[in-house]
């Protein structure tokens, strides 16, 4: 197994350098799910939250989460994103919102 690239000689976190590393394209998903009361559910399926749609929230706050990730995960390169989908599905039998992001 090779050196460990992310860590200086003292054993302490460092960036490593990626500009001899050429342009790929590349997708990231990700899912995962919301439980909740089935009350709830139906608030969100019916779009009648004080708050408004809260689908079409989350959707918009996902992509500005996707598009600042560099700012959030520490010592993340910047990358260029052509494309950030999210959907949702509401599964009534289990009282969940299904997520998927695709960058």
């Amino acid at each position: 197994m090779g050196e460990l690239t992310h860590f200086n000689q003292e054993g302490r976190a460092r960036m490593v350098d990626v500009s001899h590393k050429a342009e790929t394209a590349r997708v990231a998903v990700a899912r995962g799910e919301i439980r909740m009361k089935p009350e709830t559910l139906q608030l969100i399926k019916n779009k009648s939250l004080a708050k408004g749609d809260v689908l079409a929230v989350s959707q918009v706050a996902a992509i500005m989460g996707a598009k600042k990730t560099p700012d959030i995960i520490p010592m993340c390169h910047p990358l260029l994103l052509s494309g950030i989908d999210v959907s949702f599905e509401i599964n009534e039998a289990e009282s969940k919102v299904e997520i998927q992001a695709t960058v």
